[in-house]
């Protein structure tokens, strides 16, 4: 499992660089020095308050994409009548693009950490909650049948059986939930914050600084490859003892 991992990561760094061979030092930092200049500014503490920024706004707004989602999800998937009502709603919000609501998103929250951390919890709740009404949905009826049999209550029918059974489809809308909230965190902070990643990101590019455009990209895609690779390993897991 590490020698592919390592080959795909040695070809990529390779086609980085034939792209920036190609494209030339304006338009593109090669890997190496891309690497070696985020090395050097991670220590800084003006690069550090970015990252800080950048993370307590996007764990906020993770923490709220989990929890909404899970929350709209588990509750309408114990009903029929409630997923057939709920999920056409969550299919359409889905469907918008995120960043025309974004205007709303300031009006109601102004520039600064509040609208960045609702502009990301937008991105990541939907589809967590729709990933969770799914999962609910294709649990097996005798399962349901047996809570009900039992008598349980609706807490423990969530948490004895619900979870237990929907937890390989659920972690995969957490895998989502979390990509598309660093994406909205990080949007962002592009358009309408002072400090973080995302802020940085968008000086850099009036400035046309391709090293720092790219040690941050550089930086994100680290993290978000990283985080995703566990959650899609420990989804493996989960199905595999299914």
């Amino acid at each position: 499992m590490k020698a592919p991992l390592a080959l795909i990561v040695l070809l990529l760094l390779l086609l980085w660089q034939g792209v920036h061979m190609l494209a030339g030092p304006d338009a593109l930092a090669p890997p190496l020095q891309t690497i070696a200049y985020l090395g050097a500014q991670l220590p800084t503490p003006e690069f550090q308050a970015h990252i800080l920024a950048t993370g307590s706004a996007f764990a906020l707004a993770v923490a709220i994409a989990i929890a909404g989602g899970l929350a709209i999800g588990l509750a309408t998937g114990l009903s029929q009548t409630a997923t057939e009502v709920v999920e056409p709603l969550l299919l359409a919000g889905n469907s918008i693009p995120k960043i025309a609501l974004y205007p709303i998103v300031l009006l109601l929250f102004g520039i600064g950490m509040p609208a960045k951390v609702a502009f990301g919890a937008i991105h990541g709740v939907i589809p967590v909650a729709i990933f969770t009404m799914s999962a609910c949905r294709n649990i097996a009826p005798v399962l349901l049948k047996s809570a009900a049999v039992m008598r349980l209550s609706r807490l423990d029918r969530i948490g004895s059986i619900l979870l237990p059974a929907a937890l390989p489809e659920i972690v995969t809308g957490l895998r989502m939930g979390f990509s598309l909230t660093l994406i909205g965190t990080v949007l962002g902070e592009m358009f309408g914050a002072q400090s973080g990643l995302g802020y940085l990101l968008m000086t850099a590019i009036g400035l046309q600084n391709t090293q720092v455009i790219m040690a941050v990209t550089l930086l994100l895609v680290v993290f978000a490859a990283g985080v995703s690779t566990a959650l899609l390993a420990y989804e493996r897991r989960l199905r595999s003892r299914t």
